[in-house]
């Protein structure tokens, strides 16, 4: 599922918009604007055990609620009375009630904040800001001219968010592509330390398999440089 580019709307819904269709938010299923909700909220019960239950008990980083939490959230969406619950779970009926208060607080923090991220970065830009990328031997090319428009479009198609740490789905074909990717990984890489290559190994392999590959492009890139002998490297900070 991917989170950035769904809103509440669609995560309360089930499915979003994809050009003239509508698809699952758990899988490749679509359907035209023509059919009725009634037959994509049933495919949503039977494929996904409704949507309410995939999204309380969604395998993601991003989820937070524990089990416990998670339990109760699902009993208190059948309208469970406190009291039957408290009974249920051999605990006091105030223990119900207070749970539901800390719920209810924690969407008031949620609608806050929100509202507030809402209004600082979803404002459009008065100009298109380019990332840092590092100097250069060479006068900058259209590789360097990304907007931080574009990285985070590229960046949320290539890298899998929800591992950690990330990982790196494929290996880009473009040039201008690969640089707005190491972008990223190399914040995955301390600042202000030395590292044997062994080290160096350890932050990269885990995001992409081909860390060989990976390690020698952040080097022709300016992102990583290295001593002489190749046995020590560091990551690259820009002035």
């Amino acid at each position: 599922m991917d989170l950035a580019n769904l809103t509440v709307t669609d995560l309360k819904q089930g499915w979003h918009l994809t050009g003239n269709q509508r698809t699952c938010n758990y899988c490749n299923a679509t359907w035209s604007l023509e059919t009725p909700l009634t037959t994509i909220d049933e495919h949503l019960n039977i494929a996904h055990n409704r949507n309410l239950t995939q999204l309380i008990h969604l395998d993601s980083r991003y989820n937070t609620l524990t089990d416990k939490q998670q339990d109760l959230l699902a009993a208190f969406a059948t309208g469970i009375k406190d009291q039957t619950l408290a009974t249920q779970l051999q605990v006091a009926a105030a223990t119900i009630r207070h749970q539901k208060f800390t719920f209810r607080e924690k969407a008031k923090q949620a609608k806050l904040y929100l509202a507030i991220y809402d209004l600082v970065f979803n404002q459009a830009p008065a100009t298109d800001t380019l990332i840092d990328v590092p100097e250069q031997p060479e006068p900058l090319d259209d590789r360097f001219m990304i907007t931080e428009d574009e990285a985070a479009q590229t960046l949320q198609h290539y890298f899998d968010f929800d591992q950690e740490p990330l990982q790196l789905k494929r290996w880009p074909k473009r040039q201008k592509t690969i640089v707005t990717i190491l972008t990223r990984i190399i914040e995955e890489v301390p600042a202000n330390q030395e590292f044997s290559e062994t080290a160096l190994t350890a932050y990269l392999k885990p995001i992409y398999f081909d860390y060989v590959t990976l390690r020698r492009y952040l080097i022709d890139y300016g992102f990583i440089n290295r001593t002489a002998d190749g046995h020590t490297y560091w990551r690259v900070v820009n002035k």
